[in-house]
């Protein structure tokens, strides 16, 4: 199980092809980037996202740990950015192994659901007409109350 909370860039294609290689643990790899989308039509220039360092590592790490033992995974990887990003950029991965793909797939969903909705980022949206902090979604909260 590996988590890491970066400010850096990181190549998606290069994790996925490392965290699949050579793996004989497991007969699925699933593998999710989330991107940093402009919901503003062309007007967002960057989202800000703050943690605070060693309490996120250890939530995702919690929460990493419970989606294996639910779903007896051979390994996850989460990757989650911090910091000034640009819409297009990459912000986060999650990618689970597991014997069989229905695993892989719902381990990453239940992931990607909590990083959503729970783990400890604050985001804010900043544009050229001033900046805003992302607020909680309704669906969002759904999404993570089917697990």
């Amino acid at each position: 199980m590996h988590v890491r909370v970066q400010a850096e860039p990181f190549d998606f294609g290069a994790e996925c092809g490392a965290f699949a290689a050579g793996r004989c643990d497991a007969g699925a790899v699933v593998s999710f980037a989330g991107i940093v989308r402009d919901r503003r039509g062309g007007g967002l220039e960057a989202m800000e996202i703050e943690h605070y360092p060693g309490m996120t590592e250890r939530a995702i790490a919690g929460i990493a740990a419970e989606a294996v033992r639910r779903w007896s995974l051979a390994d996850v990887l989460v990757i989650h950015r911090h910091g000034r990003l640009p819409p297009g950029e990459v912000i986060m991965m999650v990618a689970t192994a597991a014997a069989h793909r229905a695993a892989a797939f719902a381990a990453a969903e239940f992931l990607m659901d909590y990083l959503k909705s729970r783990a400890p980022f604050w985001k804010k949206e900043i544009a050229a007409d001033g900046a805003a902090w992302v607020a909680a979604r309704d669906e969002d909260e759904a999404a993570l109350s089917r697990w």
